[in-house]
């Protein structure tokens, strides 16, 4: 088996540990933001699950295995969308139900692996709740979830429960200082919510440049200085990650209004909180929050109109 991440190694052990002593589910829900790499957990997993010879570690040379590794066993299944940003169907769902009580081609387990297992609509979650329910023998399901919060509640309390933890951000700069020598600033590992791949990603590209230009141009912007509408344009380049890092400039901000302070906030922090209120602050971290989560849920709204009515509240200003 490849080498896993080391952030991974705790929770894998957790799974090899509870696969030994058969302690492992038939359903269960796998929670992981995005970026900490919990793809190889899973084929860890996976690998593991489907081999003949071992519970908790594949073999590599069993005839499952090797289909594993052409990626043609029969009793493996991945259920996703079938197009990016889609939801997953109830008669995706449905046709993974029959499979589920089919007999196993080789006489092993049948794993069913769905993912995101939020991106199920209302009629897929509730036909995959029936088979959870009165689930069949040799039978497991894996729901990988970034979201946990959308899943059903009964679905949720079907499932043994596991959360990918993030690391620290010392853990992510040394790791990252291992790959390719690339430096980063202190608080990137936390403007991209302790993500090392993301913080990786961040490096190579240069965004610590783009970051810090923007954090300059929010400066200006919140004492009615800078050029607004051109911030709004550069924001809604990339909404999900540009935006994500200005809620953490706020969120710093805040805590710096309470005296505390760590060596990962972000630079503008202390300037930011300097000149803004921690009400005004609050509220716009508050609006930021739901301006993230709104343009995630709608890709098709106008996301420089509204960032620009956000940024235009900092003075108490409205987008009309």
């Amino acid at each position: 088996m490849a080498q896993l991440y080391p952030w991974l190694d705790e929770l894998w052990q957790e799974w090899r540990d509870s696969l030994d002593a058969g302690r492992f589910s038939n359903s269960a829900i796998l929670t992981a933001d995005y970026g900490l790499g919990h793809e190889q957990l899973v084929d860890a997993f996976s690998r593991a699950v489907m081999c003949s010879n071992y519970a908790s570690e594949a073999c590599g040379f069993c005839h499952s295995c090797q289909l594993m590794n052409s990626g043609s066993h029969p009793d493996y299944h991945i259920v996703e969308p079938e197009k990016e940003g889609k939801s997953i169907t109830v008669e995706q769902i449905r046709h993974c139900n029959r499979q589920a009580q089919e007999s196993s081609q080789l006489a092993g387990v049948r794993l069913f692996v769905i993912q995101p297992a939020e991106a199920m609509n209302e009629s897929a979650a509730n036909a995959l709740l029936k088979t959870l329910e009165e689930p069949s023998s040799n039978c497991m399901f894996l729901l990988v979830t970034h979201r946990p919060s959308l899943l059903l509640p009964t679905i949720t309390s079907r499932c043994q429960q596991w959360t990918l933890a993030a690391p620290n951000s010392a853990t992510i700069s040394e790791w990252i200082a291992q790959q390719d020598s690339v430096s980063v600033p202190p608080y990137a590992a936390h403007i991209n919510n302790n993500s090392p791949l993301k913080t990786l990603a961040f490096a190579k590209e240069g965004e610590a440049d783009t970051y810090q230009a923007i954090e300059q141009q929010l400066l200006q912007a919140v004492v009615g200085q800078g050029d607004v509408m051109k911030l709004a344009k550069e924001l809604s380049a990339k909404p999900a990650e540009r935006l994500a890092w200005l809620w953490y400039l706020l969120s710093d901000a805040q805590k710096v209004h309470f005296g505390v302070d760590a060596p990962f906030f972000t630079p503008g922090a202390a300037k930011l909180a300097a000149v803004v209120s921690y009400t005004k602050l609050y509220e716009q971290a508050e609006a930021l929050g739901s301006l993230i989560e709104q343009l995630r849920e709608h890709t098709g709204l106008n996301s420089e109109l509204l960032i620009l009515d956000w940024l235009f509240k900092f003075n108490e200003e409205t987008c009309l």
